[in-house]
């Protein structure tokens, strides 16, 4: 079995297709008859004693395609996704006009890739308590080909996703939609990767748990409202009072034990008055 060569590319650029021979520099493409075609039915190009051959040719392919006179080198510019698939070189020698010998005709596949968006990660909370919050996050990307793989993680813990795709056919653009349901009991870390064709795409999004255990806050009752508010102001009243008249009360008691004692002073300096009312009696 022949090897097959493969090429891969991606859309909107130019990309070269290996032929399975090469004109000797002794010879010109004039003395060959080369085809290139695709699933062996399209004839992408072709070229016969050194001319190209039109009829036969895709129309698709017109203008974006030419061949290198030497190496037969299929060049397609710009790429597009209808260009993936199989294609063939088969280079007849001319030597002989009447039988054409085949000196080359083996298979190349090209496979196109189109970039796909960075992936969205959303997340939505459905229930929510003091031990967990569920929540719903959905991953998506578009635009790409071909048909992705949807991969991710969560703390570096792989996770499955439920995924789907969209595309109008096998070689149109998909779109790609990932749901999963999480029931997170702390903050964690979830990864959404799109793989395609050797190529990766990740976006990280991280989810926090939800405090769910705040209790509402009940308004008091009128009563209790009237209470509170009248104890409070007696409070108030009580120290602004205490804070104007205590030191007032305490300061006349001292004033007054003060004087007391100075009166005590002066009356024992006095003379005693029975003494003197005895010694008037004595002269008389």
């Amino acid at each position: 079995a022949l090897e097959q060569k493969v090429v891969k590319s991606k859309v909107g650029e130019k990309v070269g297709l290996p032929c399975c021979h090469e004109i000797p520099s002794s010879e010109s493409l004039q003395n060959y008859r080369v085809y290139w075609q695709k699933n062996i039915t399209e004839v992408v190009l072709a070229y016969a004693a050194g001319e190209r051959i039109s009829e036969h040719n895709s129309v698709r392919y017109e203008n974006r395609t030419e061949i290198d006179p030497r190496n037969l080198t299929l060049w397609i510019s710009p790429m597009e996704i209808l260009d993936n698939g199989p294609y063939r070189c088969v280079v007849q020698h001319l030597r002989f006009s009447q039988n054409p010998v085949v000196v080359c005709n083996e298979p190349v596949n090209l496979f196109v890739t189109a970039d796909f968006s960075e992936p969205n990660l959303t997340a939505e909370v459905s229930a929510d308590s003091c031990e967990s919050t569920e929540l719903v996050v959905m991953c998506s990307s578009y635009g790409g080909f071909p048909k992705p793989k949807l991969s991710g993680a969560l703390n570096n813990m792989s996770v499955v996703w439920n995924a789907s795709w969209v595309t109008d056919s096998n070689l149109s653009p998909y779109n790609i939609t990932g749901k999963l349901s999480l029931n997170v009991t702390q903050d964690v870390n979830i990864t959404c990767s799109i793989e395609y064709n050797g190529f990766t795409k990740s976006t990280s999004l991280l989810l926090k748990k939800t405090n769910g255990c705040v209790l509402p806050t009940v308004a008091p009752s009128y009563n209790l409202i009237t209470a509170s508010s009248i104890i409070v102001v007696m409070f108030l009243l009580a120290i602004t009072l205490a804070a104007r008249y205590l030191p007032r009360h305490v300061c006349s008691h001292c004033f007054k034990y003060q004087d007391s004692v100075e009166q005590d002073v002066k009356e024992g300096t006095k003379p005693p008055v029975s003494s003197k009312v005895t010694s008037e009696t004595s002269f008389v």
